[in-house]
C-alpha cells in the first residue's frame, strides 16, 4: 500500500484519476479563477463556481439568487481579480470558468479549497495534517481541447505543495521544486508565460499583476454547500 500522502495532477482528467483515493482536493487555476475566488471571499461573498457562462448559468444565477459574472469586457463582475474588490459582503457570485470552476464541480462531497498564489500559505496551513491530499493544476486548453499545463497553475500548485506536511509523491515534489526555483521572481515568470502574456496583450496587465502578488491574503476558500466562502472566518 501506498504511502504517499500528497499527490499532484494536472485537469479534470487527473482530477478524476486521483480522487478516489483522495480526502482533500485543492484547486489551483492562477490565472483567473482560484485568484478571482480568493479576492471574492476576502470581501466576504460566496462564490458559486459553475462550467460554463451560458443560458443554463444565468438560470442557475436566478435560481440562487446570485449574479452572474460577465465577461471582463463588459466591466463588471467577471474573472478579472480587480473587479471583484468591491463585493459587498454576504453577495453571492456565480462565477463560470472551463478550468476551475469546472472543476470544482466534479469533487463531489470531498472537502475542497481553491488555492493561488495570494493564499497558498493560508490554505496548505488549513489541509488537515493526516489527510490524503490531491493539488490539482488546472492548466488551460489547446484549440483542439486538449489540455495546456500552465505554468502559473504549476507554480501555484508548488507554492501550496511546499508548504504541505507528509510524503510528496515524485510529481509532487517536482511541483514543489518549480516553484523553489522561481519563487523569487513570481511576477516575472507570470508576466512571460504564455497565459499572462494573453491577458497583457488583451489589456488586462493588472491580472497578472494580482495573481503575483504571494502571500498577501490570509483568506481560504473552502467550498462549502456548492460555494466557495472563506473558511477562515467560519
Amino acid at each position: 500500500m501506498s504511502d504517499i500522502q500528497v499527490d499532484f495532477a494536472w485537469g479534470k482528467a487527473g482530477l478524476n484519476d486521483r480522487l478516489p483515493a483522495s480526502d482533500v482536493v485543492v484547486i489551483v487555476d492562477v490565472l483567473s479563477f482560484s485568484t478571482a475566488v480568493d479576492v471574492a471571499v476576502s470581501r466576504g461573498a460566496a462564490v458559486l463556481p459553475y462550467r460554463y457562462r451560458d443560458a443554463t448559468a444565468a438560470a442557475f444565477a436566478a435560481e440562487q439568487q446570485a449574479v452572474l459574472a460577465g465577461s471582463r469586457r463588459d466591466g463588471g463582475p467577471s474573472l478579472s481579480p480587480p473587479s471583484l474588490a468591491a463585493l459587498d459582503a454576504g453577495a453571492r457570485l456565480v462565477l463560470p470558468s472551463p478550468n476551475g470552476s469546472t472543476l470544482s464541480t466534479l469533487v463531489g462531497n470531498k472537502t475542497a479549497f481553491a488555492a493561488c498564489l495570494r493564499n497558498a500559505a493560508a490554505v496548505a496551513a488549513a489541509v488537515p495534517a493526516d489527510a490524503r491530499v490531491l493539488v490539482i493544476a488546472a492548466g488551460e486548453h489547446w484549440p483542439d481541447g486538449s489540455l495546456r499545463p500552465a505554468l502559473e497553475d504549476l507554480l501555484g500548485a508548488g507554492a501550496v505543495l511546499a508548504r504541505l506536511n507528509g510524503r510528496l509523491s515524485s510529481d509532487a515534489a517536482a511541483a514543489a521544486g518549480a516553484y523553489r526555483e522561481l519563487c523569487d521572481d513570481l511576477a516575472g515568470a507570470l508576466t512571460q508565460c504564455p497565459s499572462g502574456q494573453e491577458l497583457i496583450a488583451a489589456g488586462y496587465p493588472d491580472d497578472v499583476t494580482w495573481a503575483a502578488d504571494e502571500g498577501c491574503s490570509v483568506a481560504i476558500p473552502r467550498l462549502i454547500d456548492g460555494a466557495y466562502r472563506d473558511g477562515a472566518c467560519l
